[in-house]
C-alpha cells in the first residue's frame, strides 16, 4: 500500500483550519454523530477485531498485549459512552484564561486555541484510535494516526467509522487519518513532517518513546511508562490495604497504572506479607522479592523468586509484583527516586504528617494517599477519554484531556495604539 505522508499532512492542515472555526454545537454533533457509528457498526468492528487478536495469537503475543488489543462489545460499548462523555464536557476552545489591560491602555487576553495537528503512534490499543480522534475532534485539532500491525485490522475499520461520520457531519474526513502501512520507514517520516504536524504523541513501551525523542523534529509528549509503586507504611490498615493492593495489582495488569513494586516498612514485614501472600495467591500472583521478604513469602510456600536489579525498573504488565522491604519512609522516597518511572506513586498510612512529607518528596505525575494507582485515567480523573499519560514536566503533566491539546494565543487590542 502507498502511502504520501506529505499530502496527508497537507490535508490534515487543512482539515485543522477548518476544525478552528467550529462552534462546539457542531464538533459535538460530530462526536454524537460517531458514538453512534460505532455501536451501528460493531458487528464489523468486532470481526475486524478478532482478525488481529487470531495473527496475535499465531504470532505469539503475549496474553497482556492481547489483552490490551482485545475489543469486546462491552469494551465497544465503553468507548462509545466516552465519546458521549466527552460531549458533556466543556470546549476549551476559546475560553480566557487570563488578561488584562496594560498601561500603555493595550487591552491583552491570553485564549486557549487548538495545537493544529496531532501525530499519534500507538501500539497495540485500538482503543486509542477513538479516543484520539474524540479528544482532537472536541478541541479543533486534526490527528494523523499510526497505530501498530497488531491493530491494522481494527484500526482500520474504526477510522474508516470515524470518517463516516465526519462526512454526515459534513466535516472534512481528513480531520482523521491513519498510516495503515506498518512499514516502520513511515514513522521516521512521520516524526520529521513538521511542516505539517505540531505536535507527537506516542503511546506504546519505552522503546516507541525513546524512538520519538531520538527521531522527531517535532515537538512529543512522552510518558506513559508505569514503574508504579505503593508503600505500606506502619501505620496503615491491613485489611484495607490488602484489598486495595488487589485493585491496583489485578484489576487489569496490562495498563500503565497498574502497580508493579509494592514497598513494605520493615516493622511490619513479619505481619504483612503472609497476609498479602494469602490475598494475592488467590489471584496467581508471582511475586518477586529481595533477601527479606523472599525468606518471609517462602514460609507462607508463595511463588516466589529472588527479584533481580532490572526487574524493579521494569513495567511487569502481568500478574507479577515486585516486593521490597524497606527501614522507613526516608527509604521508600529513595527508592521510587532510583526506580520509578514518575508516572503513579502512593502511600498507604494514617499518619497524615508521614503522607504529606510522601506527597512533597515523590515527583510523580500523579501521587496518592491511601488509594489505588489504577486511578490514574483520564475518565476518572474526570477529563473524558485521555490521549495518553504524561510523565514529564513540560506543556502537559499525568493524563492528557481536553485542555492538553490545546495551546494559546496572546490576543491584543488597541486603539491604534503605537508603543513608545
Amino acid at each position: 500500500m502507498s502511502i504520501n505522508l506529505q499530502a496527508m499532512g497537507k490535508q490534515a492542515k487543512q482539515a485543522a483550519f477548518v476544525l478552528s472555526q467550529l462552534s462546539q454545537q457542531q464538533k459535538n454533533q460530530a462526536l454524537q454523530l460517531i458514538a453512534e457509528e460505532l455501536k451501528k457498526q460493531s458487528d464489523v468492528i468486532l470481526a475486524a477485531n478478532a482478525k488481529d487478536i487470531e495473527t496475535a495469537k499465531q504470532n505469539g503475543l503475549s496474553d497482556a498485549i492481547i489483552d490490551r488489543l482485545l475489543l469486546t462489545e462491552d469494551r465497544l460499548n465503553a468507548i462509545a459512552n466516552d465519546v458521549l462523555h466527552v460531549i458533556s464536557l466543556a470546549d476549551p476552545i476559546g475560553k480566557l484564561i487570563d488578561g488584562g489591560i496594560l498601561d500603555s491602555g493595550l487591552k491583552i487576553e491570553r485564549v486557549r486555541v487548538p495545537l493544529g495537528v496531532v501525530g499519534t503512534i500507538y501500539e497495540a490499543r485500538p482503543n486509542v484510535t477513538i479516543d484520539v480522534a474524540t479528544l482532537c475532534l472536541k478541541t479543533g485539532n486534526a490527528v494523523i494516526l499510526r497505530g501498530g500491525k497488531e491493530t491494522q485490522h481494527s484500526n482500520k475499520v474504526l477510522v474508516e467509522v470515524v470518517q463516516h461520520a465526519l462526512e454526515k457531519a459534513g466535516l472534512p474526513r481528513h480531520a482523521v487519518q491513519a498510516v495503515n502501512n506498518p512499514d516502520r520507514a513511515l514513522v521516521m517520516e512521520l516524526l520529521k513532517l513538521d511542516r505539517y504536524v505540531d505536535m507527537i504523541i506516542p503511546r506504546g513501551g519505552a522503546g516507541l518513546h525513546e524512538l520519538c525523542k531520538q527521531h522527531s523534529t517535532i515537538p512529543v509528549i512522552v510518558g506513559g511508562i508505569g514503574v508504579c509503586h505503593l508503600f505500606v507504611e506502619e501505620s496503615a490498615d491491613f485489611d484495607k490495604s490488602l484489598l486495595l493492593i488487589e485493585n491496583a495489582k489485578t484489576q487489569r495488569p496490562s495498563t500503565c497504572n497498574t502497580l508493579e513494586t509494592l514497598l513494605v516498612q520493615r516493622s511490619i514485614a513479619e505481619q504483612f506479607l503472609p497476609k498479602l501472600a494469602k490475598q494475592l495467591g488467590a489471584k496467581k500472583v508471582k511475586f518477586h522479592a529481595d533477601s527479606t521478604a523472599l525468606s518471609i513469602l517462602q514460609a507462607c510456600h508463595a511463588e516466589v523468586s529472588p527479584v533481580q536489579e532490572q526487574e524493579l525498573r521494569q513495567e511487569w504488565l502481568s500478574y507479577d509484583l515486585n516486593v521490597v522491604v524497606v527501614e522507613d519512609l526516608a527509604q521508600a522516597i529513595e527508592h521510587i527516586r532510583k526506580y520509578g518511572s514518575q508516572h503513579s506513586d502512593g502511600i498507604l498510612t494514617s499518619s497524615q504528617q508521614l503522607a504529606q512529607q510522601f506527597v512533597a518528596q515523590v515527583d510523580s505525575a500523579a501521587v496518592y494517599i491511601n488509594a489505588s494507582t489504577r486511578f490514574t485515567d483520564g475518565g476518572q480523573f474526570g477529563l473524558g477519554a485521555e490521549v495518553a499519560v504524561s510523565t514529564q514536566k513540560l506543556h502537559a503533566r499525568g493524563p492528557m484531556g481536553l485542555e492538553a491539546l490545546t495551546t494559546y494565543k496572546w490576543v491584543c487590542i488597541g486603539d491604534y495604539a503605537s508603543r513608545i
